[in-house]
């Protein structure tokens, strides 16, 4: 068995809770991990807007507004480790989720535009970056979203064990 096949069993160990790792460690590693994507994706977000010079639209305006709470929220639960930050952080990436998915749909069309919220300013169904053919800011979003949602579930029920 090579390294990266281990190390992928001694994850999938740790997720399912049969590895040695006490459950205080689990909760602060799913903790941090939400963390670090929420700051991942702050910073990818100011990048694009910032550096790029990429305009944000309204739809981006409102998941930045669920996003950026998180990076300052998730770390306040790590020191020390209050397992009740899932809570409320939860609430914002699972909205911050369903916003991102509204928007991955209207930018890939399957919302029609009679509904688009972004009337004023930078079209929403515009798409500014596209790598490999189908990753777009949307999606990036969408999966930054996802990935927290899982991670903070996780940790939910970790803390429930």
């Amino acid at each position: 068995m090579s390294t990266h096949q281990r190390f992928i069993m001694k994850l999938f160990e740790w997720l399912l809770g049969k590895s040695d790792m006490n459950k205080e460690n689990k909760v602060w590693t799913l903790i941090f991990s939400a963390w670090f994507v929420a700051g991942i994706s702050t910073l990818g977000s100011l990048f694009f807007s910032e550096i790029m010079k990429l305009p944000p639209c309204t739809l981006c305006w409102y998941q930045r507004i669920f996003m950026f709470p998180l990076s300052l929220i998730l770390p306040l639960g790590l020191f020390p480790l209050d397992k009740n930050v899932v809570r409320y952080a939860l609430i914002l990436s699972a909205a911050g989720l369903l916003i991102a998915f509204f928007h991955l749909l209207l930018a890939a069309g399957v919302i029609p535009e009679s509904i688009q919220p972004c009337r004023q300013g930078i079209p929403c169904s515009k798409t500014v970056i596209s790598w490999f053919g189908f990753v777009t800011i949307p999606f990036l979003s969408m999966l930054s979203f996802l990935v927290i949602v899982v991670l903070l579930v996780l940790t939910y029920f970790q803390r429930l064990k």
